[in-house]
């Protein structure tokens, strides 16, 4: 009996510590507390940029400005900041863009100049451009007008004989693409205006172009034509003219600006009248 009963106690403490252990490794250990890393944020400096795409020539407004953060360690010396000067935003507006501007473009001085000092017009010419002035005449209509910035080819109308009592003409097309810098003093357009009323369009192109320009000028009509914008970066190319554009007839020219279907022309005594 005795045997037995120490068999059964035997077998019953061995139960109970197998059953403890299950219980023991059942239990969910604890878990580790997460350790939080400091996240530190990297040093910034606003800068001036472009709330908006600003075209070349464009006049910029102070909504045209605004101030964004940006990396120290990626502020370029010529970026305009505001702990160096606080107060860039305002002293800019009216200020004329030089280069075209993206959207959140950085600004530096070197793009933007004062339309109030002299020689701003040479600085909106290309390297190796002349400015050259045209006249114009008014568009009375609402068909519009060609304004600063925008595109056109210059063709050039003139004699080419007579027939009888009737004279004959010959249409050939001079120069493409050419930049429009002003009409008049304006080199920009304006936010509340869709036409440029004026007498005279100043023109950028390069030195043989403006002798090609002129000698048409004596010679006929010549018609500034816009160009869409859709195609206003193709390369401006020059088409040659006849050996005889080198000589002037003495005519006094007439300049005829055709925009979107409605034509103005500034004529003189003298010059040939085209239909």
């Amino acid at each position: 009996m005795n045997l037995v009963r120490v068999s059964i106690l035997g077998l019953a403490l061995l139960a109970a510590g197998l059953a403890a252990f299950v219980a023991r490794n059942l239990v969910a250990k604890p878990e580790a507390a997460p350790v939080i890393q400091e996240i530190v944020k990297a040093p910034t400096n606003d800068v001036l940029v472009a709330a908006s795409d600003i075209a070349v020539g464009k006049r910029v407004g102070k909504s045209d400005l605004r101030w964004q953060e940006w990396p120290e360690t990626a502020v370029n010396s010529q970026y305009i900041t505001r702990k160096n000067d606080p107060n860039a935003a305002e002293a800019f507006a009216g200020t004329i863009a030089r280069f075209s501007l993206y959207k959140g473009e950085p600004v530096s001085a070197q793009k933007l100049i004062d339309y109030a000092k002299s020689g701003f017009m040479s600085a909106l010419l290309a390297p190796g451009m002349r400015a050259i002035s045209t006249k114009i005449s008014p568009e009375t209509g609402a068909g519009g007008f060609i304004l600063p910035n925008d595109r056109v080819d210059v063709l050039l109308t003139r004699q080419a004989g007579e027939r009888g009592q009737h004279s004959s003409y010959s249409s050939s097309t001079l120069l493409l693409n050419i930049r429009v810098l002003a009409i008049d003093q304006s080199v920009s357009e304006a936010d509340d205006k869709t036409v440029a009323i004026g007498k005279t369009a100043t023109l950028e192109m390069s030195l043989p172009d403006a002798e090609t320009f002129l000698r048409a000028v004596r010679e006929g009509t010549v018609t500034l034509a816009l160009r869409s914008m859709a195609d206003a970066e193709t390369d401006p190319n020059l088409i040659p003219l006849s050996s005889d554009h080198s000589r002037s007839n003495g005519r006094t020219s007439s300049v005829r600006v055709i925009k979107y279907g409605t034509e103005s022309q500034a004529g003189s005594a003298g010059g040939a009248d085209y239909e």
